[in-house]
């Protein structure tokens, strides 16, 4: 670890680059999904066994999530507030998506399949932008 006075400006703005790059990922992964659902609700509906009338609500959803998410990557300081509230929405839409598929949802084996692994890359997003909005409030102290 360099103790050179420059050090904690560039780890700075490291972890700040890689939070906004973390935000930005899960904006623009968030959008393709929700245009694909809002595009393709009947034969992704089938396909997932999901009703298209469901995909299309999650779509419009995950539209507007997904511009909110985009909006705060593109701020050059993304606020721990609004991170927090990003980091948390990702953790209550995995853990719905398990609770969905072993309570109410009968998809067929590919819905169950595709709701295992979305809930799990955006839990993985989520703690990947947790511990990157934990490193930028540590390197600015």
């Amino acid at each position: 670890m360099s103790t050179t006075p420059l050090a904690a400006p560039a780890r700075t703005v490291e972890a700040r680059r890689t939070l906004r790059r973390l935000l930005a990922l899960d904006a623009v992964v968030t959008g393709a999904n929700a245009l694909a659902y809002l595009a393709l609700s009947g034969p992704l509906g089938r396909f997932l066994g999901a009703v298209p009338g469901l995909l299309l609500a999650l779509g419009a959803f995950l539209a507007l999530y997904a511009a909110g998410v985009g909006l705060l990557a593109a701020r050059p300081h993304p606020p721990a507030a609004g991170v927090r509230v990003v980091v948390e929405a990702n953790l209550a839409w995995a853990a719905v998506s398990f609770a969905a598929l072993a309570l109410w949802l009968s998809p067929t084996t590919a819905g169950a399949v595709w709701t295992v692994l979305q809930a799990l890359v955006v839990a993985g997003l989520a703690l990947a932008q947790h511990l990157s909005l934990k490193a930028r409030q540590s390197s600015q102290v």
